[in-house]
C-alpha cells in the first residue's frame, strides 16, 4: 500500500540506520569546540524576518529568493532561519553577553531552511554547525577560528580538503574595490546572467562568486581585491597568515573569495572538497566587525564559520572513513516462559536504571530464536533466564565473544556487568 503522504521536496528523513552518523558528527564537533573553550548556544528555528533582511543584505540570494517567510496571527512577519550567525548575534545582543565577558566564544548546530533548487549536498531543510567569536579583533582570533575548523576536519580524518583564504578589507577598502569592479564589469553587462546584472549595482563583489559559466569566464580577469586593501587591512591579513603557519594550518590565497552574505569584512575563508562537484564548500566563514552594531548592539568585532553536515557525510563516504557506530545492546535478555518473562521484567528494569542497554523481545518464545536475535544484533552478552534459574535465583550469562558461559546470582548481576562492560 502506497503512503498517503510524502516528504516535502528538498527535505529528508534521518532514518535509524543513519542517525548514528549524524550523532557522531555532532559529538565530534562539540568535542573539538570545547578543546578551544567554545560554549554551546541554541536559538529558535524562526526569527523576525527583518533580522535576516538586515544582516544578510538586500542583494544576497537569501533575502532575494531563498527565505521561508510567514505571517503569524498578529500580522508579524517571521522567517525560518536560513543561516545561524544572525540568530546568534541577536541572542548575544539581547542577552547582553558582552557584559559577562569581554570575549564570548560560542558554537551551535541545528536545522536551517532555504528555498533553493535541491541537488546533491543541498537541501531546503539542511543541518548546519557553526561557531562565533565575539569581542576580539586580533588576527590571532581569525587564525584560531580557522584552526578550529581545520582541527574538526582533521579529527574526522578527511584528507582531500584545501583551505582558501582572502581579505575583503574594511569599508574604505571595499568601496574602492567595488568601484573598480563596476568599471570592469559594466562593459560586459549584456553578457552577465540576470542575477549578476542585479548584483552589479548593489554588491559587485558577488559577481566573483557566481557559478554561471559565462560569468565565471568574464570574472577571470577582474581586478585583484588584495591590491585594493589599505595598509592596515593588508597588515591584518599578513598577521593572520603568520599565525596560521605557526598553527601548522596549510592554506592558499584566493583573491576571488567574497562569501555570499553582505556582512563580511576582512578575513574570509573556505574549506573545499573538489570531490563534491560544484557545491564543494564544506566549511566557510569570515570576520564581520559591523554586524553586532547593525542589529542593535555595541560596536563589537566578531568572526565565525558554518558548515553543513550533509556535505561532510558525503565527504566521509567518498573517502571511506569512519562515521561512528550503530548503537547495539550491551545485554540481550532471553527468558523462556510467560511466568519467567514477568519475573525477568524486574531484573531488566534494574539493569536499564543502572545504565545498561538491554534488549528483550517479550513475544519470542524459544531460546533458539532469542539467541538468533542476539547474534543478529551483535550483542556480546546474553542473560538466559528460565524455570531452573528462577528457583536458584540465578542467571546464565553467555559471552558471544569468547563462547564462554557462567552462572551468577541475580543479586550480583549489576556488579557483574559493571566489571564486564566499561
Amino acid at each position: 500500500m502506497a503512503a498517503k503522504y510524502s516528504i516535502p521536496r528538498g527535505t529528508f528523513d534521518i532514518l535509524p540506520e543513519n542517525s548514528y552518523k549524524w550523532e557522531y558528527l555532532k559529538t565530534t564537533f562539540k568535542k573539538v569546540c570545547e578543546t578551544f573553550c567554545f560554549k554551546e548556544i541554541t536559538t529558535p528555528i524562526f526569527e523576525k524576518a527583518e533580522l535576516f533582511e538586515r544582516s544578510s543584505g538586500e542583494s544576497s540570494d537569501i533575502v532575494q529568493k531563498e527565505m521561508y517567510k510567514f505571517t503569524d496571527k498578529k500580522g508579524r512577519v517571521f522567517a525560518l532561519r536560513p543561516e545561524g550567525t544572525a540568530p546568534v548575534v541577536r541572542s548575544f545582543v539581547e542577552n547582553n553577553l558582552d557584559k559577562s565577558s569581554p570575549v564570548n566564544k560560542l558554537f551551535y548546530y541545528g536545522p536551517m531552511f532555504r528555498y533553493d533548487r535541491p541537488q546533491k549536498g543541498r537541501y531546503r531543510q539542511f543541518y548546519q554547525f557553526g561557531a562565533e567569536n565575539f569581542g576580539s579583533k586580533t588576527p590571532y582570533s581569525d587564525a584560531e577560528m580557522i584552526a578550529m575548523a581545520y582541527s574538526f576536519i582533521k579529527k574526522l580524518g578527511l584528507k582531500n580538503i584545501r583551505l582558501e583564504i582572502n581579505s575583503l578589507g574594511t569599508k574604505s577598502s571595499m568601496e574602492n574595490y567595488d568601484q573598480a569592479l563596476k568599471e570592469y564589469f559594466t562593459p560586459h553587462f549584456d553578457d552577465l546572467c540576470p542575477d549578476c546584472q542585479k548584483r552589479l549595482e548593489k554588491n559587485p563583489k558577488r559577481l566573483l562568486d557566481c557559478k554561471v559559466k559565462s560569468c565565471k569566464q568574464i570574472a577571470k580577469d577582474a581586478p585583484n581585491l588584495l591590491e585594493y586593501l589599505s595598509d592596515e587591512d593588508a597588515k591584518h591579513f599578513e598577521e593572520v597568515q603568520k599565525f596560521l603557519k605557526l598553527m601548522n594550518v596549510p592554506f592558499v590565497i584566493n583573491p576571488k573569495i567574497v562569501r555570499g552574505l553582505d556582512y563580511y569584512t576582512n578575513t574570509v575563508f573556505e574549506f573545499l572538497n573538489d570531490n563534491l562537484g560544484a557545491q564543494n564548500a564544506i566549511i566557510a566563514g569570515g570576520r564581520y566587525n559591523n554586524l553586532v552594531s547593525e542589529v542593535g548592539g555595541n560596536n563589537i568585532p566578531a568572526i565565525g564559520f558554518a558548515g553543513g553536515f550533509s556535505r561532510l557525510l558525503l565527504s566521509l563516504e567518498i573517502e571511506n572513513l569512519f562515521m561512528g557506530e550503530q548503537s547495539k545492546p550491551d545485554i540481550y535478555f532471553a527468558a523462556i516462559g510467560q511466568e519467567v518473562k514477568e519475573s525477568a521484567t524486574k531484573i531488566i528494569q534494574e539493569l536499564r536504571i543502572n545504565g545498561f542497554k538491554v534488549e528483550f523481545d517479550f513475544e519470542k518464545g524459544s531460546l533458539k530464536s532469542q539467541l538468533k536475535s542476539a547474534n543478529k544484533l551483535k550483542t556480546r552478552f546474553v542473560a538466559i533466564y528460565g524455570e531452573d534459574e528462577i528457583q536458584k535465583k540465578s542467571l546464565v550469562i553467555k559471552d558471544f565473544f569468547d563462547s564462554s558461559q557462567e552462572e551468577i546470582l541475580v543479586k550480583d548481576v549489576i556488579n557483574y556487568f559493571s566489571k564486564k562492560i566499561s
